[in-house]
């Protein structure tokens, strides 16, 4: 049996859908000139002036009202129509906005950068509480499963939302947190809507060129208002669609030493083939080898479900109840194939490995012969060309749950004409399970040309002479078990009083309660313990294998149906009901982490005249106290279980912040923020798990501290860190103009404290690391650890600037039809210090559109500068690591068939982009891979 994601077919998939698309511009073409007939009639006939905004438009020019109507500098994205986001993902419509740059999965938005900091400091709320979503990535480069602060946007579809805003600036009716800026995720409310009932649906069906799947996105919503005394608001929205990821990637490297190069020779690796120039450089003893050498390809069928719930009540004219719902599924059931270099005696993850006896095959028993090798000026070997080559076919199979759900009960009383009483209370929770993730390991002998390129940057893999499917050149190795569970829940209540003391001044004043606590455990069961090892190692595959191929090659995977019947083994964390198998070992990431904070402000908002312009803005100051807590366990040799540490800490604090606009003219403004905010320390370097090892046979735990020689090692996370604190200048200059014209520029600075590094203490006693020190026996109080390490905040200020560029207009001052094309453009600059990651120095977005009341396209590209997620003085270490430059086209087009019903078409990532991953200051390659065009096609009625 064969499966085949092959890129070939795509053209005549491509052809007919361009063919498509310019028949629908043919009619819209005739068909926008009867309509432009009859709006013409209607006008001459009604004398009416106004001109009426739809579609694209209308959400442009929606959105810029908010921006222009704000006192703090703010952002937005507002949907075009019920059930009918801009985008087909919430992440790719915010890159649209300046400022903001995204991560992708699968060729698909996944989590934001803002403003010069990473995911973890942008804030996201949802229907005003704040929320933290547990997901994963395929791939481990990318911090495969991490429990942190960022919130993953591919978990909703776009289409259950009626408006995202991005506050850039902070004030102080706004909770504290987030430094980056704040995210608003607004649901649709039935008060949203005129009276009486609205509804739409919306039926997508795609495709990608790799998968060739039918991918169905469905999304309905209803709203029935009772003049805007009772209204219920409900939405559905649900997809199904498989995505690939493919290509090459390495594990970094393996550093060859002299030692090492005598172990191989030992173990008999041949160099006899090199020439004499080749074989004194490998005997240097100094070498860089690419570790891995491997195809790839990530996999995966995933099923998001997303439902909301919005009833609004006003039982008397000043009193507004607004009770929301959402809940939400997104589930992956993930594929991850590899063909890569896995020496069984070998050099790390390198093409040299020696001869291996016990229960292998007569191929394993011989060692790697090499022939050719090129070595780069920095030592780093970017082609090598080896013969009897130890091989690894991973087939990791996993299925990830992910649910969410969120009530949040609002309130807004207006007591007097003066008074007015607004907040909310609410619970959301978000689980985030993995029941299996599994590793079916084969072992090949084999022959390979892995060539880098002279820089190292690029990858070419050939296997000569050599077949990697045929079965008679693999053999069994083993299973690998492992389960993962995140769990994190938030409860929240809001209170705010509005007094209006003058037409001038506003008084506000509030208080928050904030509650948020998070836990997790991951597992791990290898062949080892779990017992497979021993009765799977050498045995043959012949009746166990599938042929895989993708757009970088062929190779044989292991069905785990078929393995699992041979062996007799399934998915467990103990011992086979066989007898095989121990007591699981590897258990890791375990620790309850907590958070309350009481937080409370005062702000005065106004708007008057300052030399005969209009002046408003606000002023205020919020205070905060947050309780912390974590507990976690500390853990020694082979994961054992020691003990469990439990740490509070505390820290408070006043935020001031100035906010105002100056309106020059009705169309011209200045914006200034003066603000400090903070962001809370990540999760895993609050968590209290450590460790706790004792390294000294002849340790004397009952000798004074000065002759204990115990050389005792022990760290934990810190939940006494302090919050990361900016202090943040704004200045911006906007120009409205037309129905959506927009030009501004603005400049930012944050001086930014607290950064969070690791301090290591020597020679203290037990007593002083907060982890217990019965993890060692016979340990006291008293008793000396020579290392205690656990992050700390670092003394000292970085500052970040950055530059904003923004331009959007429709074009009407073109001649007719020229006059219906439109742009919205905008230019990021950021200056950050090498130690903050996650940002690109400069990135750009613009759309192209041109639409009319019966048809529309529209193209948009974005753009991302290269960026760093780790850095490192040593110019080889591959703690230096980040993503090369990208570049995204996408386009959509509608028509209008009726006043009602609309086709539309989208096409996302047209241009197939590389997703390039390098490590090192050289940039050599890391992982490189391609998830193809998907091609989407829909209608959409509203009634």
């Amino acid at each position: 049996m064969s499966k085949r994601y092959s890129a070939r077919a795509a053209r005549s998939n491509r052809k007919n859908l361009l063919l498509a698309t310019v028949s629908a511009l043919v009619v819209g073409a005739s068909g926008s000139t009867a309509f432009a007939r009859q709006a013409a009639s209607s006008a001459a006939g009604d004398q009416v002036d106004e001109v009426v905004v739809t579609g694209f438009r209308k959400s442009l020019s929606d959105a810029r009202a908010i921006k222009r109507d704000s006192i703090i500098l703010k952002d937005a994205i507002v949907a075009e129509d019920m059930a009918k986001f801009p985008e087909l993902n919430l992440a790719e419509s915010l890159q649209r906005l300046p400022g903001v740059q995204i991560t992708r999965e699968a060729g698909e938005g996944r989590r934001i950068s803002l403003r010069g900091l990473g995911p973890d400091f942008a804030r996201v709320q949802l229907n005003g509480m704040e929320v933290l979503g547990n997901v994963d990535s395929a791939q481990d480069s990318r911090g495969q499963r991490s429990r942190d602060r960022a919130f993953d946007f591919n978990i909703f579809a776009s289409e259950l939302f009626s408006k995202v805003e991005v506050e850039k600036t902070f004030e102080a009716a706004q909770n504290e947190g987030g430094m980056a800026g704040t995210v608003g995720l607004f649901t649709g409310k039935p008060f949203d809507y005129k009276t009486g009932s609205k509804g739409a649906v919306s039926l997508k069906l795609g495709t990608n060129q790799y998968t060739k799947d039918a991918q169905p996105r469905i999304a309905a919503l209803f709203s029935q208002n009772w003049d805007n005394k009772f209204g219920v608001a409900f939405s559905v929205a649900y997809g199904k669609r498989e995505t690939t990821e493919q290509g090459h990637n390495t594990y970094n490297y393996s550093h060859l030493s002299k030692s090492d190069v005598q172990g191989l020779l030992n173990k008999g690796v041949d160099i006899s083939h090199l020439t004499a120039a080749q074989q004194a450089r490998f005997m240097a003893g100094d070498l860089y080898f690419a570790d891995g050498n491997r195809l790839s390809s990530w996999n995966a069928k995933q099923e998001r479900l997303g439902l909301t719930g919005a009833v609004q009540w006003k039982p008397v004219d000043n009193l507004l109840l607004t009770l929301d719902v959402l809940h939400g599924e997104f589930t992956t059931h993930r594929d991850e194939l590899h063909l890569a270099t896995r020496p069984l005696n070998g050099l790390g993850s390198t093409t040299l490995d020696g001869a291996k006896g016990s229960s292998w095959p007569a191929q394993f028993q011989n060692g790697t012969v090499l022939n050719d090798f090129r070595v780069d000026p920095n030592g780093y070997v970017t082609m090598t060309n080896a013969s009897n080559v130890t091989f690894g076919s991973e087939h990791r199979r996993e299925l990830n749950k992910n649910r969410f759900n969120q009530v949040a009960l609002t309130g807004k009383w207006d007591a007097t004409d003066r008074l007015v009483i607004d907040g909310h209370v609410g619970y959301e929770k978000s689980t985030y399970r993995t029941p299996y993730d599994d590793k079916l390991y084969m072992r090949a002998k084999g022959n390979l040309i892995a060539d880098y390129g002279v820089d190292g940057r690029s990858a070419t893999f050939q296997y000569p002479n050599w077949d990697p499917t045929n079965p008679a050149n693999y053999a069994m190795d083993n299973f690998y078990y492992r389960s993962f569970r995140n769990q994190s829940e938030l409860m929240e209540g809001v209170v705010n009083a509005h007094y209006t003391l003058n037409p001038v001044w506003t008084l506000r004043a509030g208080a928050a309660y904030h509650k948020f606590k998070q836990d997790g455990i991951d597992l791990f069961y290898d062949g080892g313990a779990n017992g497979t090892t021993g009765k799977t190692r050498g045995t043959s595959v012949a009746d166990i294998t599938t042929m895989f191929s993708n757009s970088a090659g062929s190779w044989l995977i292991g069905d785990y149906a078929k393995a699992f019947a041979k062996y007799k083994e399934y998915h467990r964390l103990e011992k086979n009901t066989d007898g095989t198998g121990g007591v699981i070992q590897d258990i890791e990431n375990v620790y309850n982490t907590q958070e309350a904070t009481v937080s409370e402000y005062i702000q005065a908002d106004w708007d008057t005249q300052l030399l005969g312009k209009r002046f408003r803005g606000n002023i205020g100051l919020r205070g905060y106290q947050t309780d912390t807590r974590s507990s976690g366990w500390i853990q020694g040799d082979s994961y054992a279980y020691l003990g469990t540490t439990d740490v509070k800490g505390s820290y408070s604090g006043v935020l001031p912040a100035l906010n105002t606009v100056l309106e020059l003219t009705p169309e011209l403004l200045v914006r200034f923020a003066a603000t400090e905010n903070l962001n809370r320390p990540s999760l895993g370097s609050m968590a209290a798990r450590g460790s706790a090892f004792q390294g000294n046979e002849t340790c004397n735990l009952n000798a004074d501290a000065a002759h204990q020689n115990c050389d005792i090692t022990a760290s934990r996370g810190n939940p006494n860190l302090k919050p990361f604190k900016d202090k943040t200048l704004d200045l911006s200059v906007e120009y409205y103009f037309g129905k959506v014209g927009l030009l501004s520029a603005g400049v930012f600075q944050k001086r930014v404290t607290n950064f969070i590094g690791s301090t290591t203490l020597t020679n203290i006693p037990f007593s002083q690391t907060g982890v217990p020190y019965s993890t060692i026996p016979g340990a006291t109080a008293n008793t000396i650890v020579k290392e205690f390490s656990m992050p700390t905040n670092v003394a000292g200020t970085k500052k970040i600037t950055g530059v904003e560029l923004v331009a959007q207009s429709q074009f009407t001052f073109l001649p007719a039809p020229f006059n219906n094309l439109g742009m919205t453009a905008n230019y990021t600059y950021v200056d950050v210090p090498d130690e903050i990651t996650g940002i690109s120095k400069t990135s750009y977005n613009a759309t192209l559109y041109y639409e009319t009341d019966r048809w529309g396209l529209r193209g948009s590209l974005s753009h991302r500068a290269r960026w760093y997620t780790g850095r490192s003085a040593d110019p080889m270490s591959a703690d230096t690591r980040g993503f090369e430059g990208s570049t995204y086209v996408d386009a959509s087009a509608f028509y209008n068939l009726t006043e009602t019903l609309q086709f539309s078409l989208n096409a996302i990532n047209l241009t197939n982009q590389k997703d390039t991953q390098f490590w090192g200051q050289n940039r050599y390659l890391y992982n490189q891979n391609q998830s193809g065009t998907t091609y989407m096609m829909g209608l959409s009625y509203k009634f």
